[in-house]
């Protein structure tokens, strides 16, 4: 509620402070006599009051005002007024907790030498002992408002540093978030790209061959159903990496490597795609990612030159003592019909995955794959 209204808050604050202290005296003079408020007395609770409601507005001015009022309500009146060196402990702290620290100092002890040579000047002695408990006041509130600044910056910087560390999780979680989904979405392109390819060219053959040479038919249905088996296994392989921790079945299955180039071959073989492979150097152990990202940039390239070529491929892998190099083409004299989709991002987002490249060459009579997978030589 204050923090929503601090200056009614102020203004509540004075009229009950100035209320307050006319009611004391009156109670006070009831039963001990006293003498009537001067004009003085009277004026100095209306600079209080004044003071205190507009201590947010002005606090620096109504500081120099407060001081100016205990001044001259002591040379006119000798003592000091309460309610002037009450507010002006309120507007001290006021001062200290929304201005520099300086700032603060320098106006506090400003407003402490003119009391205390205020004071002296009145009673015509150096030495104004009467000015050190409006002085000590005036120093403590200032000391507690600087000490409530101080508290208030700390505790907005570690909201802040804490709002950042928050921001940064949450952008690194959407960061991992959207690389997870990259990942996952390469493995399905690949996957069902590859074998989807191949049941559609065996579909097609086996509707071709139904009325001609109906003999012909079964070899096709069954290879159509051994690519269905292989997709169903490599989806039920990337799915099992999605699940939680704790289900009760979890896949074991290795991710697919190099090792698995031969069955693959068959595969595409059998799809109708003849592969000529030629292999220089001594074939190495690849670290995991690098030996995925071979075998899923094979199995696309060879799904693409299947697609848009006509029936046959060069499959070149050349070890060198610091990197695999794969090159998968048509062969020259072929025509190859152009070909759009994620099959060549994801190639080359796999390639940069495993620290490698990937280059795409099309010319009138060939079009080539080569990418290059640097890895470390243990031999």
């Amino acid at each position: 509620m204050i923090s929503r209204h601090p200056h009614a808050a102020d203004l509540a604050l004075a009229t009950v402070l100035t209320g307050g202290a006319f009611g004391l005296y009156q109670m006070t003079a009831a039963r001990i006599p006293a003498p009537p408020l001067a004009t003085a007395d009277i004026l100095g609770a209306a600079l209080a009051f004044l003071t205190i409601a507009a201590r947010r507005r002005w606090p620096r001015t109504v500081l120099v005002m407060v001081t100016a009022g205990l001044i001259g309500h002591y040379h006119a009146t000798r003592h000091g007024h309460p309610l002037l060196v009450l507010a002006s402990g309120f507007v001290a702290y006021t001062v200290a907790a929304t201005t520099g620290r300086r700032t603060a100092l320098m106006l506090a002890a400003g407003c402490g030498a003119a009391v205390y040579g205020g004071y002296a000047v009145v009673h015509g002695n150096p030495v104004a002992l009467q000015s050190l408990p409006t002085l000590f006041f005036i120093g403590m509130a200032t000391a507690f408002g600087d000490a409530t600044r101080s508290r208030r910056a700390y505790l907005a910087e570690v909201e802040e540093r804490a709002r950042r560390a928050e921001q940064t999780r949450e952008e690194e979680a959407q960061r991992r978030v959207i690389q997870e989904r990259l990942r996952i979405a390469r493995e399905l392109h690949d996957v069902v790209a590859h074998h989807i390819a191949v049941i559609s060219v065996q579909a097609a053959a086996a509707s071709h061959l139904l009325d001609r040479r109906p003999e012909q038919v079964r070899p096709a249905l069954d290879l159509i159903r051994h690519a269905g088996d292989d997709v169903l296994k490599e989806l039920s392989s990337i799915v099992g990496v999605l699940r939680q921790s704790d289900d009760p079945v979890v896949n074991t299955e290795p991710a697919p490597g190099l090792s698995r180039l031969p069955a693959l071959l068959e595969t595409v073989a059998a799809a109708g795609l003849r592969v000529t492979v030629d292999t220089t150097g001594a074939e190495r152990q690849l670290p995991a990612v690098t030996d995925l990202a071979a075998y899923r940039i094979v199995q696309e390239a060879l799904t693409n030159a299947h697609k848009h070529g006509t029936g046959s491929a060069l499959l070149s892998l050349a070890w060198s003592g610091r990197a695999l190099t794969i090159d998968v083409g048509n062969p020259p004299g072929s025509e190859r019909s152009p070909g759009s989709g994620y099959g060549l991002v994801g190639m080359r987002e796999r390639a940069t995955a495993a620290g490698g490249t990937l280059e795409m060459r099309e010319e009138p009579d060939r079009f080539t794959v080569r990418a290059t997978l640097p890895y470390e030589d243990k031999s």
